[in-house]
Order: structure tokens, then C-alpha cells, then sequence
């Protein structure tokens, strides 16, 4: 394989297309929160802490028990993914289960994991 067999050799420019894209671009906002969320994914902890979430809602006690972390470490890593929209918590007596936010978040999530799974 050449080193340069990826580089484009040409000058055309297809109008169409850059038209297209550009006309579909979204706003600079939403990049970077797709940014800022790709981010806060990409934390072996946390991914880990959705992955337990994607199987079931669970308190910290148990995402603890399954990661064999402190329960203060994995609040802190809740506490970043429930800030960031990513997980969400409802309160039963004086338990708190975690659960991803929506459906978008564990499509993303299976997603990511059935490419990494199927490479």
C-alpha cells in the first residue's frame, strides 16, 4: 500500500455535495455538545457504569458491587452523567436507581458496542 493512496489527487470540486452538507450542517452548538457528550463518554468508568445501566436501573450500592469500586467513586461518575444528560435517577424511601436518560442514549450505546463487537 503507498503511503499516499488516501490522498485525493484531484482539484474538482462536487458542488453538489458541498452544497448539500452544507446546507445540512448543523449549528456550531450542537457540535460541540455532540462533542462534550462524546467526551464524557469516553471514560472507561463510565462506560462501564452505562453498560451496567443498559442491562438494568441500579443504585449506586449495586453499580459498585458489579464495578468493584467505592460507592463515593461511582457517585462521583454518576454525578457527572446524570449533569451531562446521559443518566437520569428516581428516588425510592432512601434508595436512588440510575437508569440511562432515554432511548437515544442506549441506541448510541448498544450501537457503539455492537461496531467495536462486529470489527
Amino acid at each position: 500500500m503507498s503511503k499516499n493512496e488516501f490522498v485525493c489527487d484531484c482539484n474538482v470540486i462536487h458542488e453538489d455535495v458541498v452544497t448539500n452538507t452544507k446546507n445540512n450542517m448543523p449549528e456550531e452548538y450542537t457540535f460541540s455538545k455532540l462533542a462534550e457528550f462524546f467526551k464524557i463518554v469516553g471514560d472507561i468508568t463510565r462506560v462501564k457504569i452505562l453498560f451496567a445501566l443498559d442491562q438494568n436501573e441500579m443504585c449506586v450500592c449495586d453499580i459498585a458491587n458489579v464495578l468493584g469500586m467505592s460507592k463515593s467513586s461511582i457517585s462521583h461518575q454518576l454525578g457527572t452523567l446524570r449533569r451531562s444528560g446521559i443518566v437520569k435517577c428516581r428516588k425510592v424511601g432512601k434508595e436512588v436507581f440510575y437508569m440511562l436518560d432515554d432511548e437515544h442514549v442506549k441506541q448510541v450505546f448498544e450501537v457503539g458496542i455492537e461496531h467495536i463487537e462486529h470489527k
